[in-house]
This record gives structure tokens, sequence and C-alpha cells, in this order.
């Protein structure tokens, strides 16, 4: 059964976080994604992420680059540059997020490619522009954050900002880019153009909040922090992570009405759920927040879902990972990696009835696939090996594996089965 992307090329030439997302999404769909890297390998290879480690490949570039293969090159060569010419001719996509001036200057720019290949859709993506005046400066996660306005969405008033707890600008800004790649195919699909398409994250981050900003830009609502935790300067109270006698639940806007009966507060019930909700957000809170301490998370999660009321409990990573409904829903894929064992990672986040997604194979080795591409380029191996000896190539070749150990390990797919 053929995956949604089966035929597709696309020539990752990104590095760090939101480029490799948005391939590694491509290719979960069955694009037949190629990372570009130089021949040492890209940069994340070569960090750890949170202080994790793997054998030969880190977490963070395993996390991110699963279902490609890789290609070890240098770009900065004529031999480099034109081998990937080669590719770029029978490519479908092209991703990059080199810094702005960086591609012209290697010679993959747009213009440069789409004279080889009208039909191909290249995918830039840039921190705050291609132009402008930020367009230097470095496009990472918590300074798009900042930027952003969210910090100020939440929390305290006095209290510092308040980041998230993931990388939120890179993931939007991968799953932005992902959305934007696949217009621009259907679009060609339709017309047979390829085209440009520019992604960068301060706009992507910006959008994500079309709501909060709406409610500013249009309703004229500054973002107005309360004295109290609250969890979202826009929604009425109560709002937020609650402490109960054992441990944290959340609970989100309910009916006074409601709130007052689980809570055996009176008071609670004459207040107007549109007005005083807002007005009085903090006396609302600091009266859920004592009552709350009396009894237990799961005491409370049973007595606000018998009223109706929202709440949920606060999880760890431990939590996340066996929670039944993740588990039913198969959040998770597991997969076999020739140097790093049994993989556990989250998995591509959409079903499709007649197409499930799938894990082809980890996250590849620096150039471990560099002569099975150039062979595929009409490449004889004797012109493979003086590529390799001059290092405009690179390549790594993983372990054997014992057909014993390959069958206690069967690969994962992820997504349903038809």
């Amino acid at each position: 059964m053929k995956n949604i992307l089966e035929g597709y090329k696309v020539l990752d030439c990104s590095i760090a976080m939101a480029g490799p997302f948005a391939g590694q999404r491509l290719g979960d769909l069955g694009a037949d994604v190629i990372k570009v890297e130089p021949v040492a390998g890209e940069w994340q290879r070569h960090v750890s992420a949170g202080g994790a480690r793997g054998n030969q490949v880190n977490v963070s570039f395993l996390s991110l680059n699963r279902n490609k293969r890789s290609l070890a090159i240098d770009l900065k060569s004529d031999e480099g540059r034109e081998i990937l010419y080669r590719l770029v001719r029978e490519a479908d996509v092209f991703l990059q997020n080199y810094r702005p001036g960086v591609a012209p200057r290697l010679g993959v720019d747009y213009e440069t490619l789409s004279r080889l290949n009208p039909r191909l859709v290249y995918a830039s993506i840039s921190g705050y522009g291609e132009e402008g005046p930020y367009k230097l400066r470095p496009g990472q996660d918590l300074l798009l954050q900042g930027m952003s306005g969210a910090m100020m969405s939440a929390g305290r008033a006095g209290d510092p900002p308040s980041p998230a707890g993931q990388y939120l600008v890179d993931a939007v800004t991968a799953s932005t880019a992902f959305e934007g790649v696949l217009a621009a195919l259907l679009h060609r699909e339709r017309t047979g153009e390829g085209q440009l398409v520019q992604v960068n994250m301060l706009d992507s981050i910006i959008a994500l909040q079309m709501q909060e900003l709406s409610v500013f830009s249009v309703g004229g609502k500054s973002q107005q922090r309360s004295h109290e935790p609250h969890a979202h300067v826009y929604i009425r109270a109560p709002y937020g992570v609650f402490k109960t006698a054992d441990g944290y639940i959340t609970l989100a806007f309910p009916s006074m009405k409601n709130l007052a009966t689980a809570l055996d507060a009176p008071a609670l019930a004459a207040m107007d759920d549109e007005k005083d909700t807002f007005e009085r957000r903090d006396e609302i809170y600091a009266m859920t927040r004592e009552k709350l301490l009396n009894r237990s998370s799961a005491e409370w999660l049973q007595i606000f879902g018998d009223l109706g009321i929202w709440a949920g409990p606060v999880y760890g990573y431990d939590d996340v990972i066996r929670d039944p409904q993740v588990e039913f829903n198969q959040t998770f894929v597991e997969y076999e990696h020739p140097t790093e064992g049994r993989v556990k990672t989250p998995g591509f986040p959409i079903k499709f009835s007649r197409t499930p997604s799938k894990v082809a194979r980890g996250a590849p080795l620096a150039g471990e696939h560099t002569r099975e591409i150039l062979r595929e380029l009409g490449m004889q191996a004797t012109e493979i090996d003086q590529l390799l000896a001059s290092e405009v190539i690179g390549e790594s070749r993983p372990p054997e594996k014992s057909p014993a150990e390959t069958q206690a390990h069967p690969q994962t797919h992820a997504g349903n089965t038809p």
C-alpha cells in the first residue's frame, strides 16, 4: 500500500529543529527525504539534548530525523554542488533554513535551483524573515517566545514572564512549513508550477495567537495579569493549576453555580459568570485554591466530573507515556535503530484510514546513504570512491545486525491499519 507522499523526493538541507521536524513529517507520509549534510554531519549530531546522548546518534537528532536517508557532501566544493544540482533536477521539494545570504553564496538559492527545475517547491525557513531590520538576528526559540508577546498572557502580576515548557516556536514553525509545502505541492499538481515557500518563526508564533492578539487588536483589551497565578489573561476565572491534598489538577472556567456546589462555597453561586469571573479573578482563584487543599486529586476529579466541570490531572512525562488514552491512540511509535537500539518516540499525529504513516527507518548516520543515493544518480563505484578519497562526500555504515536480532524487534508502524 502506498503512502500519501510516496514517489515524492525531498532534499532536506536544514539544521536544528524547525526544518528537520518539517522534513521528518514529510518522510512520515512516505516521501523519500534525503538529508543533505556536511561530511562531518549536521551540527545537531554533536550536541546533547537535556544532557541526553546516544551511542552514535544523539537523542535530539534521533527525534527529528527518522524516515530520512543521509547524503554527506561538501557543498562548498564544485563537485559537491554539482551532485546537489543533479538531485535537484529530479526532486520535488527543497527545504533549507540557512541564515539569510548563505543560500545564494552556496549557489542553492531559489532563483538558481528553480532554473534547474521549474517544478521545484522550495521551502525557506528563517527566524524573522529574509528581509527587514531583524533578518540577521539569531532565530532561537526562547528569543522568539519573548518577542511574540505570549509570555505576558499567563502568570501573576509582578512575576517574571512565563516561557513555554517546550520549544514552542520551533514546533509551530515546523508545522507551518509542513503545511506550506503540502499546499504548494497541491498547487503544482493542478498547474505544473513550482514556487518559493517562505516561512519565518516570528510570523508563525504570532499567527498561533490568533485569538489572543485579536482580543487586543480588535477588542482593545490589554494583557492584564492578575495577582494570583491565572493561566491565561483572556480567560475567566478559575482557570489554572491548583494544588490538592496530594498533587495538582487543572481547572477550566466552570459555571459559578456548579463550582459553588462542588466546593460547598455558596458565595460563588451569586457571581455572574461573564462579569464577575473577570473582575473578581483573584478573589475566585484564592477561594478555589483554599478549598482544593482539602481533598486528593482523584477525589476532586470525580466530584468535578460528576458536575460536568472541566478538570484534569497534571502529568509528568512518565505519566504521559503510561496514560491509557495515549496507549490506545498509539501516540508513540517504537522501532529498532542500528546503533541506538529500541527507540520509543512520538509518532505522526494524523491518522489516515487508507494511507497510514509509518516508520520506514530511524534517523540515519551521517552519510549512511551517500553511496546508495549516488548510485541512483548513475555514478559508478570508482567515481564514488574517488569522491570519498577527496572528501567531497562522506559515508558511515551501521553495524551489521544478526537475523535473530532483526526478528526480535520488528518495526512498528505509526497510524491506523486499514
